[in-house]
């Protein structure tokens, strides 16, 4: 990494940096100052990257560094200099949905969906590291990403079937999971899942991470990129 350059303006400081970003090599000039939540959103316009407390409260910006989650709001674009970065879009897999994506579609585990892209993450984090996670484990995991609208519940039971899809491989050709008590009967044979079902919003409403307007962190649990952990409430808004 250079430091000591200077922008196009010749007036600001700016760093190369070179990231392995969804499985492609990035390689920008950056300002020190820039967070990576601004820089994925707008220099490589992934838009799944929500941005919304800006104070790495809320989830919404959650990514994995390194295969780890952390806030990118907490995160300087330079710190990932070097290092590898995954957000929502780089999941689907050849136009199919990642099983994690595809519980969510199938469990309506979503409902505005401006919360949802970093649930995904969270997801993906934990059932990379356990394939069959319990209730309390899996809002253990989720306790940093807010969601305004759902109560939760269906979010929990969508990564619990992703994790019976993943550890079973009972997934769709399409890349949806088997959901044999679906209305109307086995949806085995369904059509590719590329959008929510009927009559949801588009755009905001994808856990693929649709388009919309949204110090120091390294990847260890004891960082603000990671937070506390804590886990929301029962209730029947989960608050």
């Amino acid at each position: 990494m250079r430091t000591g350059t200077t922008g196009p303006s010749g007036d600001r400081p700016t760093e190369s940096i070179a990231l392995a970003l969804n499985g492609e090599t990035v390689r920008a000039e950056v300002e020190p100052r820039l967070k990576l939540s601004d820089f994925l959103r707008e220099e490589c316009d992934l838009r799944g990257v929500r941005v919304g407390c800006e104070h790495g409260v809320c989830g919404a910006c959650t990514v994995l560094l390194d295969g780890r989650v952390v806030k990118s709001c907490l995160v300087y674009a330079v710190q990932a200099d070097g290092r590898e970065v995954e957000t929502v879009e780089g999941l689907a897999d050849d136009g199919h949905l990642h099983p994690v994506q595809a519980a969510f579609h199938e469990a309506h585990a979503l409902q505005c969906g401006f919360c949802t892209s970093g649930f995904v993450m969270s997801a993906v984090e934990l059932l990379r590291e356990n394939d069959d996670p319990s209730r309390e484990e899996v809002k253990t995991a989720l306790a940093d990403n807010i969601c305004r609208c759902t109560g939760y519940h269906n979010i929990y039971d969508a990564v619990e079937q992703a994790a019976d899809a993943l550890s079973t491989g009972e997934t769709r050709a399409d890349g949806g999971v088997l959901d044999c008590s679906a209305p109307g009967g086995c949806d085995c044979a369904g059509p590719a899942v590329d959008g929510p079902p009927a009559g949801y919003p588009t755009g905001a409403g994808s856990a693929s991470g649709g388009s919309t307007a949204g110090g120091d962190a390294a990847a260890d649990p004891g960082d603000p990129a990671r937070g506390d952990r804590s886990t929301p409430g029962d209730d029947a808004e989960g608050r």
